[in-house]
């Protein structure tokens, strides 16, 4: 894959987990996009949102402070996909979400990084 002429590497599959507990804390950090000099980007190919309570719910998904999903309705003991495309992210940005209501979403994101080098590992056969 090429992004601005830049070769880049898979180097890691990773997911984001997060039970919105408190509506009262604002956004919180669901994942950042490494920074180290190798990494400088991530796609992210699923945001899975469950609402594990009785009653309707909705969310807040913002690139830093740039709003993606804004009060995206969940209904009641349901589990919706966000994600129609991947979502690319460049290094350092943040991807946060915010509940409107108290111990009703968690929040799953499936997320491939991205390196400029290709980082290789030998495997050890015994």
């Amino acid at each position: 894959m090429l992004v601005n002429g830049i070769p880049q590497y898979l180097q890691n599959l990773t997911s984001a987990k997060i039970d919105l507990t408190s509506a009262n804390s604002g956004s919180q950090n669901l994942y950042t996009v490494p920074s180290a000099a190798d990494f400088n980007a991530s796609v992210v190919s699923s945001i899975l949102v469950c609402n594990d309570s009785g009653s309707d719910s909705t969310i807040d998904v913002l690139i830093d402070t740039l709003p993606i999903f804004k009060a995206k309705a969940v209904s009641a003991n349901t589990t919706i996909e966000l994600l129609t495309n991947d979502l690319v992210l460049n290094e350092n940005e943040i991807l946060k979400v915010e509940a409107a209501h108290d111990d009703r979403l968690s929040v799953v994101a499936s997320i491939q990084e991205f390196a400029k080098t290709r980082i290789t590992t030998s495997a050890t056969v015994i």
